[in-house]
C-alpha cells in the first residue's frame, strides 16, 4: 500500500492552457466540482467529459488519464477533496460505515447534480487562501467529513466503495497489461495493481512475455502507435501522450530507431 498521509485534503487547479500532466494513478478516493472550463476523464475504455458546474468522483486504485480544458479566453478551474485511508477508517468507526461487499467500482462516476453537493462545492471557495497548515488540515477534516456524510446521503451505496479497506488481489497479468500499456506509470503501480509484490511482477512479466517489462512496454507502445499512424492516419504529436511518452522529440527519436523511419514518412 502506499503512504497517502502527505496528501492535502483539498486542491484547487487552475490552468490557462491545455493540461494533461500528472499521475495516472489515482492513490485515493476523490470529490470534485468542474468551476470553469471543461475536464475530460478516460480510464481506457471510456472517455467521459466533465463541464462547469458538473461533479465527478474519481477511485482509489484505478488508471485513470485527465485532460484539463480551458475556456476561449479563460482559465481552467477545478476544485477537488481527497479523501486519505485513515480518514475513511475513522469515519467507518466514528459513524459505523462498512463495506457490506465487495464492489467492482469504476475508475471514476459522474454525478448527477443534487443542490447540497453542489452548495457545498461551492462553500469550499472559501477555504483556498487559507495558509497550509496544522489548523487549515484540522478545519478542512470536519470539511472532508461533511464530504462524505453528504455523498452517502446522495448514494448510500458508495459505502461499498469508500469504506472497502482490502488490497487488490492477484490477477491475470497478460490481459492486465495487454489492457493497460498505454498509461505512464511507475512499474511498482502497475505490480501493486495485479496483486502483486515489484519482484514478484517482474519474474511474472517475464515468464509470461519473455521480455522485461520495461522492454516490453516500450515495444507495445512503438507498436500501437506504428498501427494508429499508417492505419488510422493519427499524427505524432496527437498521439504520443495518449500511449505513455512524455515528450514527442523522444517519441519520434525511439520510433526511427525501432522502424527506420521517423513518424512523418510511415
Amino acid at each position: 500500500m502506499f503512504n497517502t498521509t502527505n496528501i492535502f485534503p483539498v486542491n484547487y487547479s487552475c490552468h490557462f492552457s491545455e493540461f494533461r500532466d500528472g499521475e495516472q494513478f489515482v492513490q485515493v478516493h476523490s470529490f470534485g466540482m468542474i468551476l470553469q472550463g471543461t475536464m475530460e476523464l478516460n480510464d481506457g475504455e471510456k472517455s467521459t467529459k466533465i463541464k462547469e458546474g458538473e461533479l465527478y468522483s474519481a477511485r482509489k486504485n484505478h488508471l485513470l488519464k485527465f485532460v484539463k480544458y480551458p475556456p476561449a479566453n479563460g482559465e481552467f478551474k477545478s476544485m477537488s477533496i481527497y479523501f486519505d485511508e485513515n480518514l475513511l477508517r475513522d469515519f467507518s468507526k466514528e459513524y459505523g460505515c462498512k463495506a457490506d461487499e465487495q464492489s467492482v467500482s469504476e475508475a471514476f462516476i459522474k454525478i448527477t447534480k443534487t443542490k447540497p453537493l453542489t452548495n457545498f462545492m461551492r462553500s469550499m471557495l472559501g477555504y483556498e487562501d487559507f495558509p497550509d497548515n496544522e489548523s487549515t488540515k484540522n478545519l478542512l477534516r470536519l470539511k472532508q467529513k461533511e464530504a462524505l456524510l453528504l455523498l452517502l446521503q446522495y448514494d448510500a451505496s458508495l459505502k461499498n466503495i469508500l469504506f472497502d479497506f482490502s488490497e487488490p488481489h492477484k490477477i491475470d497479468l497478460e490481459a492486465f497489461m495487454q489492457k493497460n500499456f498505454h498509461f505512464n506509470v511507475r512499474l511498482e503501480r502497475f505490480a501493486y495493481l495485479t496483486g502483486r509484490s515489484l519482484s514478484t511482477f517482474k519474474r511474472d512479466f517475464e515468464n509470461i512475455f519473455h521480455q522485461t517489462p520495461s522492454r516490453w512496454l516500450l515495444q507495445r507502445r512503438l507498436k500501437e502507435a506504428y498501427y494508429l499512424i499508417k492505419e488510422k492516419g493519427k499524427m505524432a504529436s496527437d498521439i504520443y501522450l495518449d500511449l505513455g511518452f512524455e515528450d514527442l522529440s523522444h517519441f519520434s527519436y525511439t520510433f526511427k530507431k525501432q522502424f527506420g523511419v521517423a513518424p512523418s514518412m510511415v
